[in-house]
C-alpha cells in the first residue's frame, strides 16, 4: 500500500502544464516539465507512440496554441494593414499636393520625346500582360525552357485569338529578340568592362592600404613647426544666395591657423536677393573689425555662375602677391589646421599644381537619402581619388576644399565658363599640361549633403551634363597634346567613356529597358548572374569604404539604378548639347549643421568668432524688410513622371515574370519598380522648401 503522505503521485493531471504570457500583440509559451515525461512507457506500443508524439499535450492546450498563433497572424495583419493604409494617405496627399517635375528648367521638346517612348514602353507592355494572361489561362503559355523545342503548329488552335497568338510568337521570336538578344549582350559586355574596371580600383586601394602608401612631406614639418614655411594663401569662399550656411563658411576659414598676414579670403557673394547680400556683407564686416583680412566681393553681372565668380576674383590687383590659392564651398567648413596639412606637400615640389582634400558629411545619418549618398561619394574619395592620386597624379577636382598653385591655374589659361563642371575643366587642362595632383584621404572638410530629392537629383544633373560637355570640347587638345599615349588613353577611355557615359548607359538601358522587356520576349534572355550576382558584387565593393552602411546594401543598389534615369538623360543633354546641358541650380542647403560647429568655434574663441549674434536687420533698408516678411516657408514636394512611368513598366513586367516562373528577375523586377514608385512620388529624403 502506498504511503498515503505520497500525494504528488497522483495521477492528477496528464500532459505538459503550459504557462502563456500574454504581451499583446506578443505572447510566448513556456513548458514546465512533469514527472510523467521521465515515467516508464508500459500501457502499450500504440499509446507511447502517442505519448512520444504528443509530448503528453492535450487537446485544449493544443488549442490554446493555434489560438494564440492565430491571434499572433492577426496582430502582423492588423499592422501590415495600417501600414499600407498610412502609405496609401501619404501617397493621396503627395499626388494632391505635389507639383510635377514639367514646371523645370528642363528642354519642354527633350521631356515630350522622354516621356512620349516611356508611355509608349509602359501601355505596350501593359497590353502584351493581358495578351500572355489570356493565353496562360488558355493553356498557351510556353515557359522559357520549352522556347527552343516550340513549334508553332503543335498547338493546334483554330480560333481567332489562337491565331494572332501564334503569329506574336513566331513575329517577336524571328524579328523582336535577335535584335534585342544583340542590344543585350552589348550592355552585358559593358557592365562587365565598367565592373573589371571597378574591382581594379578596388585592388589598388586594398593595395595602398596594405602597403600604407600615401603622400608625404619632405622634411617640411620641422619648417611649419619653427614658422619658416608660411605662404601667402588666397582663400576664396564663392557662394549664390546661401543664407542658411553662411555664417559656418566665413566663421570656419576666418578660424585658419594660418599667420593672418599671410593670407586673405575673399567671400565671393554672386547672391541676387538683396536680403541674403545684406546678411553676408554684414557678417564680413564683423569680421573684418576682429582683425581678420577679409573682403566682400559682388558681382553686378553675373555672367558664368562660379567660374565667372572665380575668374573675375583671379583679376584683383593684390593676387600678384599670392602663391597659392584656396577654394571653399558655402557649406564647406575647414578644420583650423587645413592649411598647415595641405600647403607643406607644395613646397620643393614645382610640379604640383592641386593638393585635394576628401570630404566628410555632418549630416551623413539623416534620412535614408543622405545615407546612400554617403556610400556613393566615401566609395569616390577612398577609392577613385585616392588610386588615380597615387597611380596616376591626376583625378577631377571637386570643385572645394583644395589649393591650388596660383601659376599653374595662370599656365592652363584660368577658369573658364564652358561647362557646367569648371573644376573638371581646369583639372584636365592642367594635367594635359604636364602639371601633378596629390589627393589627401586623411584630410577632411566637413560639409552637406543634400536631404531633399530634388536638389539632389539637379546636382547629379549637373555633374553628368557637364563632363560630356566637356567631353566634346577637349578631345581634340587631349588628342594634340604630348603627355604619354596610355595618358591620353586613360582620359578618354577610362575617366569620360567608360565611368562618365558607358555607366548611366548601361545601367538605364539595361536594368530599365532591356530586362523588362526580355519578359515579354522570352526568346531573348538575361542570365541570373548579370540581373543579380555582379551588381550584388559591385555594391559590395561600393560599400567597403563605409562599413557602417552595410545594412543598406540593397537600397543601395535598387537606388543607384532609380537614378540611372536622371544621370542618362543629363548625359545626352550634355553630349548632344540640349537645353538642359547648361543648367545650373545652386544645391540647396538645410544648414542644420551650422549651430554645433558655430557653438564649438565661439567656445574655442568667443572674440574671433562673432558668427552666432543675430544680424542687425535694422541696418538693412525697408525694402528688403519688407521682402524678408513676405517670404513665408513652404514645404512641398514633386511628382516625377518619368520615374512613375518606369515604376508602373517594372511592375508590369514583374507580373508578366510570374507567368513565366523567373524567380530571381520577379523579385528584381519587383522591388526596382517599387523603388521607383517611392523615388517618383518623392517619398525619399526631406521636402522641398
Amino acid at each position: 500500500m502506498a504511503p498515503l503522505f505520497d500525494w504528488w503521485g497522483k495521477e492528477s493531471q496528464r500532459g505538459t502544464p503550459v504557462i502563456v504570457k500574454m504581451e499583446n500583440p506578443n505572447w510566448s509559451i513556456s513548458e514546465i516539465s512533469s514527472l510523467d515525461d521521465d515515467e516508464d512507457i508500459s500501457v502499450g506500443d500504440e499509446f507511447a507512440g502517442a505519448r512520444k508524439g504528443g509530448k503528453g499535450k492535450n487537446a485544449k492546450q493544443i488549442t490554446w496554441v493555434l489560438l494564440l498563433k492565430a491571434h499572433r497572424a492577426a496582430g502582423c495583419l492588423t499592422s501590415l494593414a495600417s501600414a499600407v493604409v498610412g502609405l496609401a494617405s501619404a501617397v493621396r496627399r503627395r499626388v494632391i499636393a505635389g507639383r510635377t517635375d514639367s514646371d523645370s528648367d528642363e528642354s519642354p521638346a527633350l521631356r515630350r520625346r522622354f516621356y512620349f517612348s516611356i508611355k509608349i514602353f509602359l501601355w505596350l507592355s501593359i497590353c502584351l500582360l493581358a495578351f500572355e494572361i489570356a493565353a496562360y489561362v488558355k493553356g498557351w503559355h510556353i515557359s522559357a525552357p520549352d522556347l527552343h523545342s516550340f513549334k508553332l503548329p503543335s498547338l493546334g488552335v483554330r480560333s481567332l485569338f489562337g491565331s494572332i497568338y501564334a503569329g506574336w510568337v513566331s513575329f517577336r521570336s524571328e524579328y523582336i529578340a535577335p535584335p534585342l538578344q544583340f542590344l543585350a549582350n552589348a550592355c552585358v559586355i559593358l557592365f562587365l568592362i565598367q565592373s573589371a574596371d571597378r574591382l581594379v580600383l578596388c585592388l589598388g586601394c586594398f593595395w595602398i592600404r596594405f602597403k600604407g602608401i600615401k603622400p608625404v612631406t619632405k622634411p617640411i614639418k620641422e619648417d611649419v613647426e619653427a614658422g619658416k614655411y608660411f605662404p601667402m594663401v588666397l582663400i576664396q569662399i564663392p557662394m549664390c544666395n546661401e543664407r542658411e550656411v553662411y555664417q559656418q563658411s566665413i566663421a570656419a576659414v576666418c578660424n585658419l591657423d594660418w599667420p593672418k598676414s599671410n593670407m586673405v579670403i575673399q567671400v565671393l557673394d554672386d547672391s541676387d536677393d538683396l536680403i541674403t547680400q545684406a546678411l553676408i556683407r554684414e557678417e564680413v564686416e564683423k569680421w573684418e573689425q576682429s582683425g581678420v583680412r577679409i573682403i566682400y566681393r559682388h558681382r553686378v553681372i553675373r555672367d558664368g555662375y562660379k567660374a565667372g565668380n572665380l575668374k573675375s576674383a583671379m583679376t584683383c590687383s593684390y593676387v600678384k602677391d599670392y602663391e597659392f590659392v584656396a577654394i571653399f564651398d558655402a557649406d564647406f567648413q575647414p578644420t583650423p589646421d587645413f592649411l598647415k596639412r595641405t600647403v607643406p606637400h607644395f613646397k620643393d615640389n614645382d610640379e604640383l599644381a592641386l593638393v585635394q582634400a576628401r570630404w566628410s558629411f555632418i549630416n551623413k545619418d539623416e534620412n535614408l537619402l543622405t545615407r546612400l549618398q554617403n556610400i556613393n561619394l566615401c566609395f569616390h574619395f577612398e577609392v577613385e581619388q585616392q588610386v588615380n592620386g597615387i597611380f596616376l597624379n591626376f583625378f577631377g577636382f571637386n570643385g572645394t576644399a583644395g589649393v591650388w598653385r596660383i601659376k599653374a591655374l595662370e599656365d592652363v589659361g584660368g577658369w573658364l565658363e564652358r561647362t557646367t563642371v569648371e573644376d573638371m575643366d581646369i583639372a584636365v587642362r592642367a594635367h594635359l599640361k604636364g602639371w601633378k595632383f596629390i589627393f589627401l584621404n586623411d584630410v577632411e572638410c566637413q560639409c552637406e549633403l543634400p536631404e531633399s530629392f530634388e536638389a539632389y537629383r539637379k546636382q547629379q544633373h549637373r555633374w553628368h551634363s557637364g563632363p560630356m560637355q566637356l567631353f566634346r570640347l577637349c578631345l581634340p587638345d587631349i588628342i594634340r597634346s604630348k603627355i604619354a599615349f596610355w595618358k591620353k588613353a586613360n582620359l578618354i577611355f577610362l575617366f569620360f567613356l567608360l565611368r562618365k557615359l558607358i555607366l548611366p548607359f548601361y545601367s538605364f538601358t539595361l536594368f530599365c529597358i532591356i530586362l523588362p522587356m526580355t519578359m515579354f520576349v522570352p526568346e531573348a534572355e538575361l542570365p541570373t548572374w548579370v540581373v543579380c550576382y555582379i551588381p550584388a558584387t559591385m555594391s559590395f565593393l561600393n560599400i567597403l569604404p563605409a562599413p557602417r552602411s552595410f545594412p543598406f546594401i540593397v537600397p543601395y543598389l535598387l537606388f543607384e539604378n532609380t537614378m540611372s534615369v536622371t544621370k542618362f538623360n543629363a548625359m545626352i543633354s550634355g553630349l548632344f548639347q540640349l537645353g538642359s546641358a547648361y543648367e545650373w541650380v545652386v544645391t540647396k542647403k538645410s544648414g542644420r549643421s551650422s549651430e554645433g560647429d558655430l557653438a564649438s568655434l565661439s567656445g574655442k574663441d568667443p572674440k574671433l568668432h562673432r558668427g552666432n549674434s543675430a544680424p542687425d536687420l535694422d541696418s538693412i533698408t525697408n525694402e528688403v524688410a519688407t521682402k524678408l516678411k513676405k517670404q513665408p516657408k513652404k514645404k512641398h514636394n514633386r511628382i516625377y513622371r518619368k520615374e512613375l512611368a518606369l515604376a508602373f513598366l517594372l511592375l508590369t513586367a514583374a507580373a508578366r515574370s510570374l507567368l513565366s516562373a523567373q524567380g530571381v528577375h520577379f523579385y528584381f523586377l519587383l522591388f526596382q519598380g517599387i523603388s521607383f514608385l517611392l523615388v517618383g512620388l518623392d517619398l525619399i529624403g526631406e521636402q522641398v522648401e
